[in-house]
């Protein structure tokens, strides 16, 4: 296990060492030419003030929303959080389609911020309702005891316990930002990775799509680095169950519930109003000419195909890793799991850019072959599997599993018909929630798949790119379809960790 888990971190450090091995090739004179330059800094400006003004909104919406629905007496608490989630069952991208078709003119900063906003909120949202649902009441009703008031109460002592919910939501936000491409792309507001593309495109992975990638994967280690040091390291477990009783809700009153009904209704009509309303214009506008029943039926099912081999592969590179941090928590293991965080926070197209490199070297056979995206697949949704499978096979008792070889089985044997059995549930979710992801995964498909493969993301891409937006709808419509019921999984998912 410990083998196969070193052969795991190593592959997924391949970004980063296609990174370290395209500088050190290029050499500093053309680094030099290619990174300081006047379109990089405006590249980085772009990135990073769509990272300044997204994130805080996003903070500001999720940890109102997880208030609101956890500790208020706001009608149809139940509903209303739902509603907030349900945005992530419609990719980012055809967020960003369906405000264009309603608006061709939308282009440019803040309307990129109003739409990643839309689509990413959910990402604080989920962390902090979760972290609201375990808090202990005592410590709010201590602080009101002694004279604090309610908005007191919540700065002073509930907000600064959702501190690790929302530093882990805010990176996650941030490094989808820095990843997002087709969003930005029909928004045409220029980033990083719309510039890296667009280098791909025209120079085939030339040295300044390379030197591009650098940065962007400089840029993924910095926000890293920055929440790792800014997250403190304040204690914010707790010995016991602390207050078997619920927490507290609080009463809004006339005006603020009808403010609050208002806002939630306004944002519920923008992130999922606008989507299905213009999905049905353009549907109803095209006919039954835009259900071409072939092209959809083979664009869904190499789309399920490639997201059932994916996340069945990415899964099983997660039990080595998965099974070791359970079994024997290490140093070593601690470094090696780390090491997927890491090179799986890389965008998509540094990861696709990298098997580009290697494959072209390396290995030419396996160049645009479904093998290689499958490869892709794993390097960036490793975690996604690996947090789920690790939470199953710690519900699997090692006694079993030391009984089983005393009869006689093998290793392998003990391991594959005891834990991996305790683990089904966990492995379950991880295959669901990689799944999810390769669903909707676009820049890597687009860049690594051979000819004549088109998932539901890359042929709705194509219809797009062609302004054909009533023949993209229906391609849109199968994805929302596809990610309902995992949306709905990672919805119940959090409520049951949460204790609900």
């Amino acid at each position: 296990m410990l083998a196969a888990a070193i052969l795991v971190a190593v592959f997924a450090m391949l970004p980063l060492a296609f990174v370290a091995m395209a500088a050190i090739q290029a050499g500093f004179p053309l680094i030099a030419k290619l990174v300081f330059r006047p379109r990089v800094a405006e590249l980085l400006y772009n990135t990073l003030l769509l990272i300044a003004l997204t994130v805080p909104l996003c903070v500001l919406h999720g940890v109102t929303m997880a208030w609101l629905t956890e500790r208020s007496d706001l009608p149809g608490r139940r509903w209303w959080s739902l509603l907030v989630v349900a945005p992530l069952a419609i990719p980012a991208f055809v967020h960003s389609y369906a405000w264009v078709s309603l608006a061709p003119s939308l282009h440019g900063l803040f309307p990129a911020v109003l739409v990643s906003v839309i689509a990413y909120s959910p990402f604080i949202y989920l962390p902090a309702a979760a972290a609201l649902r375990r808090l202990d009441p005592v410590l709010e009703d201590v602080a009101e005891s002694l004279g604090d008031r309610p908005a007191t109460v919540f700065l002073r002592v509930v907000l600064p316990q959702l501190r690790v919910a929302i530093w882990g939501g805010s990176l996650l936000v941030a490094l989808h930002l820095l990843a997002e491409y087709g969003l930005f792309a029909l928004i045409r507001f220029d980033t990083f990775t719309t510039a890296i593309f667009d280098q791909f495109q025209s120079s085939f992975s030339g040295p300044a799509a390379n030197m591009l990638a650098g940065v962007l994967a400089l840029a993924c280690l910095a926000l890293l680095t920055l929440e790792a040091t800014t997250r403190g390291s304040a204690r914010y477990a707790r010995i016991g169950a602390g207050s078997p009783r619920p927490p507290r809700q609080y009463r809004l009153g006339a005006p603020a519930t009808l403010f609050a009904l208002a806002c939630c209704a306004a944002f519920t009509a923008l992130s999922l109003g606008v989507p299905l309303a213009t999905l049905g214009q353009w549907l109803a506008a095209g006919g039954l000419a835009v259900w071409r029943s072939d092209e959809l039926l083979l664009c869904l099912g190499q789309t399920m195909l490639l997201g059932t081999a994916g996340a069945l592969l990415t899964t099983a590179a997660a039990i080595p890793i998965a099974w070791i941090s359970v079994r024997a928590p290490s140093r070593l293991q601690r470094m090696l799991e780390g090491s997927n965080y890491v090179a799986s926070a890389l965008p998509g197209i540094v990861v696709a850019l990298a098997l580009v490199s290697v494959t072209i070297k390396f290995a030419q056979p396996l160049y645009q072959t479904v093998f290689t995206v499958l490869l892709a697949y794993v390097l960036m949704f490793l975690p996604r599997a690996l947090v789920s499978l690790r939470a199953g096979l710690a519900q699997a008792p090692v006694e079993l599993e030391n009984i089983a070889r005393s009869l006689g089985r093998s290793p392998l044997q003990a391991l594959c018909g005891v834990t991996l059995r305790f683990a089904a549930p966990g492995a379950a979710a991880s295959v669901a929630l990689v799944f999810l992801a390769i669903v909707n995964e676009l820049t890597a498909t687009l860049l690594l798949s051979p000819s004549g493969t088109a998932t539901l993301a890359t042929a709705f891409w194509s219809k797009t790119s062609e302004i054909d937006y009533a023949a993209a709808a229906p391609y849109a419509l199968m994805m929302i379809l596809l990610s309902l019921p995992l949306t709905g999984l990672l919805y119940h998912q959090s409520k049951r960790v949460a204790g609900r």
